[in-house]
């Protein structure tokens, strides 16, 4: 682990680059940004680890937690909203069993994402699994658009 955080830094210092870029590359490299990562860059750089939290907390792309290996992002814009996407959540939370504020499940399978607006009004409300976009969602379609994946990927690994 000490090697690859040491290219990350050799790269960082090579560029110049700034605290985000930092924060892009490790997250980039590990899928979140790990504590323990931060505490050891904040050593390694002499920048007080609340510099870092600072930009992590500030910026809601930076994670300090695991995503899951598939992303279901429901659209809460106007449209979206007006059309029920708050129960689209809660319906894809009761389906990925999430409790409190989790957004990813235990098996690191799926992570569930909240979008301001996605820009497909049209065709509101819109759910997003990985990159393909399902138009016209209700509570039923979104659990059987979960439950439907979670076997297509249990059968792609017979």
């Amino acid at each position: 682990m000490e090697k690859v955080l040491t290219k990350i830094l050799d790269q960082h210092r090579k560029e110049k680059g700034s605290l985000i870029s930092l924060l892009q590359r490790i997250q980039e490299t590990f899928g979140h940004i790990p504590e323990e990562h931060v505490s050891w860059f904040s050593r390694m750089l002499d920048i007080p680890e609340s510099r870092f939290f600072g930009v992590i907390t500030f910026y809601p792309k930076f994670r300090t937690k695991p995503v899951g290996k598939n992303t279901i992002t429901v659209c809460c814009g106007a449209a979206c909203h007006i059309k029920g996407a708050d129960k689209l959540l809660d319906t894809a939370r009761d389906a990925l069993g999430l409790s409190g504020d989790e957004d990813t499940n235990r098996d690191l399978t799926f992570t569930l994402q909240k979008a301001t607006c996605i820009g497909a009004c049209n065709i509101a409300p819109v759910v997003i699994l990985n990159k393909q976009v399902h138009a016209g969602m209700d509570p039923v379609k979104v659990t059987k658009l979960i439950k439907g994946y979670e076997r297509e990927e249990f059968l792609g690994y017979l």
